[in-house]
C-alpha cells in the first residue's frame, strides 16, 4: 500500500478569489526557486510536500511540525457545477476543501451553498479569510509570519479587523458549525479554522497550508492509503470536445493505475459504456491548464491520484460525476460494469407508483447527489432522482403525484435547462417546479412553498370550524321580538358566521345565526368591531334574550380542540374568549374541550 496525496477542493462564491488562491500558492513556488515544481495534470495542480515545506518554511520550524504526507493535489473547479462533480462511492472525492470567503462581503449565496454540500458530504474544511490586504491601512512586511504582522497593526486597525473575522464565526455558526481563527482553535475536530490570507500578496499562505497539511496529517492518514498499482478507480470532472481528438474525459484518478489500451468502464444513466483508452494526455507546460488547452503530451500511464485526459471512442454518452474503472482483462469487464451501476444507483433512483416524494433533476450526476443529501438531512423524502432537462414524461409522473400529494408532488432541480414547451404544459397544468443554479435557493424556496400551503390548507380547514366570538345585543336595536327574533349586535371579539350556534353565559345554547345584515346587504360573516342586524330562531326578546346581553359563539367540542392545533391563526382576544368558553363548558363537564 501507498500514501497518496491529499485531494483538495478550493469552493466558495464566485469573485471571493478561488483561482487567485491556487495561482498564488504557484507563483510563490516559483519565486522559491522551484520553477516546475508544481505540476499540472488535467483539473489538478500537484503540489509536492517539498514545496509545502519551502512556502512554510522557518513557520514550521518555529512551530516544531514534521510533515509526512506526500504532497497535496488541488483539484481545479474551473465552474462551481464541477465542485458537485467531485464524487465518489459514499461521498465526496476531495478530501478536505479550503472555503474561500472575501473577509470584506462575508457569505454569499454560493459560499452558503458550498457550506452545505461540505457538509452533507461530511468533508472537513477550512476557511480563507481572503482579501485581507485591502482592510483599510492594512500594512504588510512579508518578512514577518502573519500573526506578528497583525499584531504590529495599529490598535484600530486590529480592531476592525477582528470585527470582520467575528463576523464571518457568526455566519458560520448559523450553519451550525463552530469556528474560531486558526491560532486561537482549542479542538481541530469540533472547530473550524479560520485563516486570515490575502491571495494578492501571499500573506497568510504559509499559515493556510500549514494548517491544511497539519489538518490532512492528523485525521486523514487511514484515507490516504491506495493500491498504486491495481484497477483504476475515478471520476469524470468534466466532458468536452477537444479539436481533433473528438469527445474527451477529463478524469481524476484516486486509486490504482490507468493504461493505453485498457478497457475503460464508465457508468451510465441506464446502462455502463464500455471503451478502448486510445490515448492519456497530460499538459506539456507547467503553466495553469485552463490557459494552455491545446497543448498536450502523450503518456502511457498514469498513477493515482493526478487528473487525466482520457481520449477513446464512444464517449459521447459520458456524463461529468460518473465513476469509472480500468481493466486490461475482458473477464473482469462484467463485474465492474456491475460495480459502476450499483455506484450510479445509489442515486438515480425511478419511482414506481406506489412510491411518494419530491422529484428531483440536475445536469450532472454530483450535483444530484449533492441536491439528493440535502434533502435527506432535512428528511424531505425523494420519489425519483434523474438527470438532464425535464421531460414531458416527467410532466406526467409529477402530474400523478400531485394528485397523491400536494406538498411533495413537486419537482426540485439544480442547474437545468426548462424548455419553451414545457413550462407552457407546467403552466397550463398548475404544477410547481423549482430550479435554481444555487442548491440551497432550490430547496429554501420548497421549504417556502410547503409553509404557504400548510398555512392556506389550515385557514382552509379554520374556516369551517365554529370560530370564537362574543357579541352584545344592542340597546334599542330589537326590530322583531321571534319567529325569529331580530336584532342588532355588536361583534366585540372574533369572527361569527352564518350557520354557528350561539349560547348564553350560562353555556346553555339558545339558538344559532340564521341570516346578518349590514344594512339592506345580506352578510355571512360578521368580524370584531362590526354592528349588524342578527336574525334568531328560537328565541324571544324578553324572555331567553334581552337587551344588552353578552352572548357566545357555543364552540362544539371537536372544533374547540382543532382550534387549539391551529391557534396560531388566532388573535390574542380569540383565544382569550376560547379560555372563557373552556371555563363555562367546564362547569358542567371537568373535562370539555380536554386533550
Amino acid at each position: 500500500m501507498a500514501t497518496r496525496k491529499v485531494l483538495l477542493t478550493v469552493v466558495g462564491h464566485v469573485d471571493h478569489g478561488k483561482t487567485s488562491l491556487l495561482d498564488k500558492i504557484r507563483r510563490t513556488a516559483v519565486t522559491q526557486g522551484e520553477a516546475g515544481a508544481i505540476t499540472q495534470a488535467i483539473g489538478v495542480s500537484i503540489i509536492p510536500i517539498e514545496i509545502i515545506k519551502k512556502i512554510c518554511g522557518k513557520l514550521l520550524d518555529a512551530l516544531k511540525m514534521n510533515l509526512t504526507v506526500p504532497g497535496i493535489l488541488a483539484i481545479d473547479t474551473p465552474g462551481h457545477a464541477a465542485f458537485t462533480s467531485l464524487r465518489k462511492r459514499g461521498g465526496s472525492l476531495a478530501d478536505i476543501a479550503i472555503l474561500v470567503v472575501d473577509i470584506n462581503e462575508g457569505f454569499k449565496p454560493q459560499t452558503i451553498e458550498s457550506i452545505e454540500i461540505l457538509k452533507a458530504n461530511k468533508v472537513p474544511f477550512i476557511i480563507a479569510a481572503n482579501k485581507i490586504d485591502l482592510i483599510n491601512r492594512w500594512n504588510f512586511d512579508k518578512n514577518k509570519f502573519l500573526l506578528d504582522n497583525i499584531n504590529s497593526l495599529d490598535f484600530s486597525i486590529q480592531g476592525e479587523f477582528e470585527k470582520k473575522i467575528y463576523e464571518l464565526v457568526g455566519q458560520v455558526n448559523e450553519h451550525g458549525l463552530q469556528s474560531e481563527r486558526f491560532d486561537r482553535i482549542e479542538d481541530y475536530t469540533k472547530q473550524i479554522a479560520i485563516v486570515p490570507v490575502s491571495a494578492h500578496t501571499g500573506q497568510g499562505i504559509p499559515e493556510l497550508l500549514m494548517v491544511l497539511t497539519g489538518l490532512a496529517q492528523k485525521f486523514l492518514e487511514k484515507k490516504l492509503e491506495i493500491n498504486e498499482e491495481g484497477n483504476c478507480k475515478g471520476t469524470i470532472l468534466e466532458v468536452k470536445e477537444e479539436k481533433g481528438l473528438g469527445t474527451t474525459l477529463d478524469a481524476i484518478i484516486y486509486n490504482g493505475k490507468l493504461k493505453v489500451n485498457e478497457h475503460l468502464i464508465i457508468g451510465g444513466i441506464e446502462k455502463p459504456t464500455v471503451v478502448k483508452i486510445r490515448a492519456l494526455l497530460e499538459p506539456a507546460e507547467l503553466a495553469e491548464m485552463r490557459e494552455k488547452k491545446s497543448k498536450f503530451k502523450n503518456v502511457k500511464e498514469v498513477t493515482a491520484a493526478t487528473g487525466v485526459k482520457i481520449v477513446a471512442p464512444g464517449l459521447e454518452e459520458a456524463v461529468a460525476g460518473m465513476p469509472i474503472r480500468s481493466c486490461s482483462s475482458a473477464e473482469e469487464i462484467e463485474q465492474l460494469k456491475n460495480e459502476v451501476q450499483e455506484e450510479v444507483g445509489e442515486v438515480i433512483v425511478d419511482c414506481d407508483e406506489e412510491c411518494n416524494g419530491v422529484m428531483i433533476k440536475a445536469d450532472t450526476i454530483g450535483g444530484l447527489e449533492a441536491l439528493q443529501n440535502l434533502l435527506k438531512e432535512k428528511n424531505i423524502p425523494i420519489s425519483s432522482s434523474s438527470l438532464g432537462d425535464i421531460s414531458k414524461k416527467d410532466i406526467s409522473k409529477l402530474e400523478s403525484l400531485k394528485e397523491k400529494d400536494e406538498f411533495t408532488g413537486v419537482l426540485l432541480s439544480f442547474n437545468i435547462k426548462i424548455p419553451a414547451e414545457i413550462e407552457e404544459l407546467i403552466k397550463v397544468k398548475n404544477l410547481v417546479v423549482i430550479n435554481h443554479d444555487v442548491i440551497y435557493k432550490t430547496i429554501e424556496e420548497y421549504e417556502n412553498y410547503v409553509d404557504k400551503l400548510k398555512k392556506e390548507i389550515e385557514i382552509k380547514e379554520l374556516s369551517k370550524l365554529v370560530r370564537p366570538c362574543k357579541f352584545a345585543i344592542l340597546k334599542g336595536y330589537t326590530f322583531r321580538q321571534n319567529n325569529p327574533a331580530i336584532v342588532g349586535v355588536g361583534i366585540e371579539i372574533g369572527r361569527i358566521k352564518t350557520g354557528d350556534p350561539i349560547m348564553k353565559t350560562d353555556g346553555v345554547r339558545i339558538s344559532h345565526v340564521k341570516s346578518m345584515q349590514e344594512g339592506k346587504e345580506s352578510l355571512s360573516l360578521a368580524e370584531q368591531g362590526k354592528q349588524v342586524a342578527m336574525a334568531m330562531d328560537g328565541v324571544t326578546v324578553g324572555r331567553q334574550i334581552d337587551e344588552g346581553d353578552f352572548l357566545y359563539a357555543d364552540i362544539p367540542e371537536e372544533d374547540f380542540k382543532k382550534l387549539k392545533e391551529l391557534k396560531k391563526h388566532l388573535s390574542k382576544s380569540e383565544i382569550e374568549i376560547m379560555k372563557e368558553v373552556a371555563e363555562i363548558k367546564r362547569k358542567n363537564n371537568p373535562v370539555w374541550g380536554v386533550g
